[in-house]
């Protein structure tokens, strides 16, 4: 019977993808979730009875799940409101396909019309700054400066250059400002001319004519009549051009130099046009070590191909950033200093570098220093960790420590070049580098700001000079914040009523009254309209790919876009269950997804085999009511279930959507506690869904493929086999913003990697192990694999097997590939648990 599935050559799912796509309507998954209440999906998963699996017609075969992709749909993605707020512009592209098309719908529901190249310059933009009374919308496509008459929807083209503009922003006066490199200019509105306001050069200032100052050279003055007339006129010239700069209106501003020794990292004009702040950094400090490379072995001409690649944590010492005052009006220049910052000198490493000095047989001294530190470098955000007041007298800035540990906002003293700290949040563990979006309210001295102080992500309001205020509270996790267009309501995403569950609120900001906006029963994102009247929705359940929907507030849900093919969504998928496994190792409970097998009974008398898959990131969610990232696995794991397995999804400690504590589980012991949540998820599946113990599996890719290591090296009789993709193997060898985030550096805690590093235990593997790398991986390096490998071999252990993939990067782009590679998986599930 296994032979028949795994050969079906066309099933119906596979005949009617090549028969093409077409729209129905929402799946019966989605029609039967939005009519749930959060309690009642509460309640299921506390529940052991899990719904039999839907029975399929036809098997899967992996050929149909790694396939192109776009059999399953080409899906709308950059979803974004059009200025008037009556239609929605997104991007499609197929898999593979070097560039995007671009489309407009109106959210009445006509079918949306293609854009043509010629349109997409004045089509309306997703990024754009308004004027104060949001007249106008300045932005930049393709490299050049454009600005909309949003009354009259003219749209006129201000720039035509090759070299692209950096950023734009209007100015108090109306005048547009732009920045190009380290130059910024302004375009005068009455006039149009264009004026440089701003030339920050890093070199050191020309000393200018100088005077003689050793004896041979005040000799030669004195002796020799030409060479003293040359001096003369050389500072005459040098006089006249200082005096015609002061008072030649035409000439442009003086030059700032601001030395040799650093770059600019980061600039902010003041929405009055008179300061700008920059961030300066270390010129000598790279993203790289010159001997990082990475081989292409299949270079385009025959030869292997050294390409650049980024450093490791071990090698990487980031020296932060500081930040430098310009005051155009005066041409001043202040440094800004940090001791305004609470706690900008402590020894926030001393208990973890005494432990270190201490298994040397070492002791450590305290004693405390300024820290490096740099403006908050957020992975999700699009806004500036530097933000202006509206009227540009006040500016707040948000920094972190280098080291991790501390996260300011605080505001800087505009004649004093000081800071002062309006908040403060410190983690023993590190600052998460999300939920950090903040801002000034609108005409007050009043900041918001996302903090996880209490462990959730959660709303602040804070005057300067006064406490802080909570907008909002409890025991889960708010996301993408939105200040409402008159400033009235904060709107954001948070998981309530479920940590898998996303829905939109709103709280108002005069009286903290909360409200729900959205009643979906899955993941979503959103965006507000320009009016603030409606939201537009990018939203899916555990069946559903991710459509879009427009839902006015108050007002009924109406979905937009039907782009996932009938070939995917007429198939009998089977909806994984969200279940919460009780933990044995003090973290509460587990959330997880399960996929039971094809006639499932809890009485069978052949007990299941059963497959755990380890996701990636470390800090991803995976186990929730929305359609998984990992589309791919989702398919798989739908095959496994139809050929005898039960297959799990664990949102092992270390995962996101829990909380601050969840998150920082794994500080300094990576693969500990995920593999305790492991262990307790193959016994939740032998008590519960009658699998055999001693038949489990497992696999993941990147953090996943390293957990897959951890558990095979560290507990060897949990799982029978396992395959790692991808796999981190040594973190001293991984990048430095997120490795240094959890284990430090390991110049600092070598005890943190030792522990950490699945290298370190690899005298432990007892039981068969895969191992495929992409020779590409600019992420996780090939040669994190090829030390493994040659680890292992030197420990002289049989069983494992690798595979390579010559020209796959981190995530794997050819569908050849992804089957070679699942083949390979399931072969080895078939031959070690069946």
């Amino acid at each position: 019977m296994k032979s028949v599935i795994r050969h079906v050559g066309f099933s119906a799912l596979s005949l009617a993808v090549l028969a093409g796509c077409g729209a129905t309507s929402v799946s019966p998954d989605q029609a039967q979730a939005a009519n749930q209440s959060a309690n009642h999906i509460a309640s299921q998963t506390a529940q052991v009875a899990l719904s039999a699996p839907p029975q399929v017609d036809q098997a899967l075969t992996l050929n149909q799940i790694m396939a192109n992709p776009d059999w399953m749909g080409l899906f709308a993605k950059g979803a974004y409101w059009s200025d008037d707020g009556q239609s929605i512009y997104f991007a499609r592209q197929a898999h593979g396909a070097p560039t995007k098309t671009y489309y407009q719908q109106n959210i009445d529901g006509t079918a949306a019309s293609e854009l043509a190249l010629n349109q997409l310059h004045s089509a309306d933009q997703r990024r754009g700054v308004l004027n104060n009374d949001k007249s106008r919308k300045a932005y930049i496509y393709q490299g050049n400066l454009f600005v909309k008459d949003l009354n009259s929807a003219k749209v006129m083209q201000l720039t035509r250059q090759n070299t692209a503009i950096d950023g734009v922003r209007f100015l108090n006066n109306g005048d547009i400002a732009y920045w190009l490199g380290d130059n910024i200019f302004k375009i005068h509105q009455d006039s149009g001319l264009v004026e440089e306001i701003a030339n920050i050069k890093m070199a050191a200032e020309p000393k200018g004519v100088q005077a003689p100052s050793s004896y041979i050279a005040k000799q030669q003055h004195r002796l020799i009549q030409y060479v003293a007339m040359q001096q003369d006129n050389a500072k005459a010239k040098q006089d006249y051009k200082t005096e015609l700069a002061k008072v030649d209106p035409t000439i442009s501003a003086k030059i700032w130099y601001l030395g040799d020794k650093e770059v600019v990292t980061n600039l902010s004009l003041s929405p009055d046009g008179r300061y700008v702040l920059v961030a300066l950094k270390d010129k000598d400090y790279s993203w790289r070590a010159e001997h990082d490379i990475m081989p292409n072995y299949l270079g385009k001409d025959g030869y292997v191909d050294a390409v650049p690649a980024r450093a490791r944590v071990a090698e990487d010492k980031d020296p932060g950033e500081r930040l430098v005052l310009l005051d155009l009006n005066t041409h001043s220049k202040k440094d800004i200093t940090i001791e305004g910052l609470t706690g900008f000198d402590e020894d926030v490493l001393a208990a973890v570098k005494a432990e270190n000095a201490k298994a040397k047989g070492d002791s450590y001294k305290s004693e405390k220093a300024p820290r490096n530190l740099q403006l908050m470098q957020d992975w999700g955000w699009s806004q500036s960790a530097i933000q202006w007041t509206d009227s540009g007298d006040k500016v707040a800035v948000m920094l972190e420590a280098v080291d991790n540990k501390d996260r300011w906002i605080a505001t800087v003293n505009l004649d004093k070049g000081s800071l002062t700290t309006q908040h403060r949040l410190h983690d023993d563990a590190w600052v998460n580098y999300n939920f950090n979006q903040y801002g000034w309210l609108p005409n007050s001295d009043s900041l918001y700001y996302l903090s996880e102080e209490t462990g959730f992500s959660h709303i602040y309001l804070k005057e300067q000079g006064e406490k802080a205020k909570a907008l909002t509270q409890g025991q889960f996790v708010v996301s993408d914040i939105t200040l409402g267009p008159k400033a009235e309501f904060i709107y954001y995403k948070a998981n309530k009523t479920h940590p898998g569950i996303d829905n939109v609120y709103r709280v108002e900001i005069a009286t903290g009254k909360d409200e729900q906006l959205t009643e979906w029963q899955g993941q979503l994102d959103y965006t507000l309209s320009p009016d603030g009247t409606a939201l537009l929705l990018d939203a899916s359940t555990r069946i559903q790919p991710a459509e879009l929907f427009v839902q006015p507030i108050g007002g009924e849900l109406k979905q937009l876009t039907d782009y996932t093919s009938d070939a995917f969504k007429n198939y009998a998928w089977q909806a994984p269950e969200v279940v919460a496994v009780p933990s044995n190792h003090g973290a509460g409970e587990v959330y997880a997804r399960v996929y039971l097998p094809q006639g499932y009974s809890k009485d069978n008398a052949d007990k299941y085999p059963a497959v755990i898959f380890n996701h990636g990131a470390g800090y991803l969610q995976n186990a929730h009511y929305g359609f998984s990232g990992y589309f791919r696995e989702f398919m798989f794991h739908n095959l496994l279930a139809q050929q005898g397995y039960v297959v799990m999804d664990m949102d092992f400690r270390g995962s996101k959507g829990y909380g601050r504590d969840w998150r920082t589980a794994v500080y300094r012991q990576m693969g500990t506690p995920e593999v305790e949540d492991l262990k307790d998820g193959v016994n939740w599946m032998a008590t519960n869904v009658n699998v055999d113990a001693g038949k489990v599996g497992t696999y993941g890719g990147s953090y996943g493929g390293f957990l897959t290591f951890m558990a095979l090296f560290n507990e060897p009789e949990l799982f029978q086999a396992g395959a790692a993709l991808r796999p981190v193997t040594d973190w001293a060898h991984y990048n430095a913003p997120y490795t240094s985030n959890i284990l430090n550096t390991p110049d600092v805690d070598p005890i943190a990697y030792e522990r950490s590093s699945p290298i370190e235990h690899a005298q432990g593997l007892q039981k068969p192990l895969l191992i495929m790398s992409g020779v590409l991986d600019d992420n996780v390096f090939f040669q994190d694999s090829v030390r493994l490998v040659q680890r292992l071999i030197e420990l002289e252990k049989p069983m494992f097997e690798t595979a390579i993939y010559p020209v796959e990067p981190h995530g794997f782009r050819q569908p050849s590939s992804w089957l070679d590679e699942y083949r390979r998986i399931h072969k080895l599930f078939e031959q070690e648990l069946k």
